[in-house]
This record gives C-alpha cells, structure tokens and sequence, in this order.
C-alpha cells in the first residue's frame, strides 16, 4: 500500500507541475507553438520537394517538415558505393534537370546535395529536424504533432516511401551473438564486416549490389527468390538510345498502371516481391563467385537454416528483407492489415484532404522512381487545390445564405 500511496503522490505532483507550467526541475516547460496553415507536407525527400514545388505554383500556404538534419540526409546515410540506378537525365525533378552529364548514373551524395540545392533553388520552406510524432483530427482539420509544435491545416501530404524502418525475421535474434548482423539500411561497406562468409539475405536490387562489391574481399552467399532482371545494360550503348526510355519512361511509367490491366495484374507482384534487378545481372554475380541459395527458413545451433535442410556457417547475415511502413503515428482508421493505407493513387479513402506520394506503385512502377514522383505530386495538388475550391464555394455559399437570412429577419422586424 505504502508503495501505491508514493505513485499517486508522483502522479499528483507530475500534473501539479504541468498545471503550474514547469517540467520536474521546476524549470519553466516550453509552450506549445500553434501554426494554422493549408497544407502540412511530412518528408522533404524527392517526394515532399516535388509536391512543395507544385503547392508553391499555386500561392497556397503550407510547410514542409522533415525528421533529418539536412536535406536529403536519407540518401547520404545509404551504403557508401551507392550510385543510381536511372541515369542522370532521369534523376531531375520538377523545375530542375539533375546537373551532371544526361548518362552518367549520379552517387548517393550527389543526389542529395541535388535535393538541398532544389529546396533552395524554389525557396521551399522546409524545417529540417522536425520529427512528427502524431497525426490526428480536431473537428474536420488535421493536427500534425511534433514536440512542442503543433501545426493545424486543412490538408496533408505523407509524402514517405514504405522505406522506414527496416524489417528482419523474428528468428534473426536466435542468431549467435558472435555473427555481425546489419539491415541494408545500416550497411555502409565491407570495414563493418568480420572476416569470413556473408550471407546476403534478400535478392533485389538491394541485395545484388552489396552482394557484388562484397564478393571482392569475402565468400558471399545471396538468398531470396529470382525477381528477374532488366534484358540489356542499363548502361550499354543501346540503353543510352533508345532501351532506357523505352522502359523507364513508357514501361515503368505509363503501361504498369493501375489504369492498364497488365499494370493491375503486375503491381501485387511489385508490392510483395519487388522489381527486377536493374543494373546487376544474374551472371555478374556469379562471375564474382557470389553462390545462391535457397531461403533462409529458419535457425539451427546459432547459424542460418536454408530451405533445403543446409546450415551456413557465416561470420556475417546483411537483412536486404525491406521495410516496414512505421505509420504507426497516424492515429487515424486508413490503414489495412498490412500497414500500408487504404487510398486511390494517393487519395486516401474516408478521410477528405488526407494524400499519400511517393508509395510503391502508387500509380504506376515508376511511382517510386524519381523520374516518377513529379507526376504523382502534380496530380495530387491539382487534386488539393479543387478541394479548397469548393470548400471555399461551399464556405462562400453559406455565408451568403446567412446574410439573406439576416436581411430577411431585419426586413421583418422593421415591418
């Protein structure tokens, strides 16, 4: 009892302090700050820039905010070989082409002093270092909660891919403690690894490209079922005339739709397997001797279990498994059993005023490619702006129709 009456007292003197303004040093707690604007935009990746870009065209008032320090932190925290796999003159956004040679094929760092320099370019007004931790409903306005900030509008854009946290089986913990493990979201380069055996678990692109450079210094095993490959060089000769814009910009961007029936047939397929491997072929790794294998179905005696009854003793497993979506912060009821949110190319379903960008295959294959993005985020704000159209008609509307009211009855108490 002694011990429940001293929680109540804690609990008691935590809202006492709060009522009185100050945290539990008795310094004084920040105020909350309010900003009522139209449009709140969450992530400035290629996505939230790309629809900032567009909601600036059209004079509306709206924020960007972004949980990393800088923009595009999220492409310089990738593995340090990393390089694009659209060339450069694929890789611009709205309003910018990418600065660097039309074939040429950027790295990780070039593309994200590109999107600080796009935020800059357009006086986008980002906030860096703003993580939202909340996205709720008051009356029929959105609230978007971060820290001390709260921002109030009448719209919002997620504009986050489905990369966000990254995902490994539940077994992977029952791996021994002595076995480096890494999710391809934590890989920078071989330094991180022990000496001896890798096990890349994952056969995308992801996993194909680590796999590759890490074939030179270690013996390398690649798990995961075949998600194809992409018929010719994305950067041979005949790529450059004519095969890359024959399948990023035709292909991937206007018959894989949720418009086509093949695009519909595909995009399931897209949404659980992934895409084909689109600079790395099958027979480049097995020239740098990176040996296949099936599944990993489990753990056995500390060690990875394959499908076929083998146990692989590897001093090294890199997860390039995927991601999980994290919205777990948006306390609203739109998502399905697997995370993802319900909506029609981006319009989110039951809750007016509410968008998504930058999802995979959104609309189309090319929804998550950046040569992708700009259509989805223009197609979006043309779609928000209708919106505060009529809202602004209906708001016009019923002021007009009050004012008649209040003529009539002035009319008639005159008489």
């Amino acid at each position: 009892m002694a011990k429940n009456r001293e929680e109540r007292l804690i609990e008691e003197g935590a809202a006492a302090l709060a009522l009185a303004g100050v945290d539990g040093n008795g310094r004084p707690r920040p105020a909350l700050e309010r900003e009522s604007l139209d449009v709140v935009v969450i992530g400035a990746g290629q996505a939230g820039l790309s629809v900032g870009y567009y909601l600036a065209q059209r004079g509306l008032r709206f924020v960007i905010l972004d949980a990393c320090q800088r923009i595009g932190d999220t492409w310089r925290n990738r593995w340090d070989s990393l390089r694009l796999f659209t060339p450069a003159r694929y890789d611009g956004i709205a309003g910018m082409p990418f600065p660097a040679p039309a074939n040429s094929f950027p790295t990780k760092d070039e593309m994200a002093d590109y999107l600080e320099a796009y935020a800059a370019r357009f006086h986008l007004p980002v906030r860096s270092g703003v993580r939202v931790e909340g996205l709720t409903k008051r009356g029929d306005r959105y609230v978007v909660k971060a820290g001390q900030l709260e921002f109030e509008a009448e719209q919002v854009v997620v504009a986050m891919a489905n990369y966000q946290k990254g995902r490994a089986p539940a077994f992977a913990r029952e791996l021994r403690p002595d076995i480096v493990q890494l999710h391809s979201s934590e890989y920078r380069n071989p330094s991180q690894l022990a000496d001896g055996g890798v096990l890349i678990v994952g056969a995308g692109n992801s996993g194909a490209e680590i796999a590759l450079e890490l074939a030179r210094t270690h013996t390398v095993w690649m798990s995961g079922r075949d998600t194809g490959q992409v018929p010719f060089r994305i950067n041979g000769f005949a790529a450059r005339l004519f095969l890359v814009t024959l399948v990023l910009r035709f292909v991937f961007h206007r018959v894989l739709t949720v418009r086509t029936p093949i695009g519909r047939k595909v995009r399931p397929k897209v949404l659980h397997v992934g895409g084909p491997l689109i600079r790395v072929k099958a027979k480049d790794l097995r020239k740098a001797g990176v040996q296949r294998a099936p599944r990993v179905a489990g753990v056995r005696d500390g060690l990875p279990l394959l499908d076929d009854g083998r146990v692989l003793d590897v001093a090294n497993v890199i997860w390039c498994t995927g991601f999980h979506p994290n919205f777990s912060w948006i306390d609203l009821p739109i998502f399905g059993s697997d995370g993802i949110p319900h909506h029609e190319q981006g319009v989110v379903e039951g809750e007016p005023g509410l968008y998504f960008v930058g999802l995979h295959f959104l609309y189309a294959f090319s929804s998550v490619m950046i040569h992708g993005v700009g259509r989805d985020a223009a197609r979006i704000v043309k779609t928000i702006a209708k919106t505060r159209l009529r809202t602004a008609h209906r708001s016009d509307t019923l002021r007009s129709h009050g004012q008649t009211e209040f003529d009539s009855s002035r009319r008639a108490t005159e008489a």
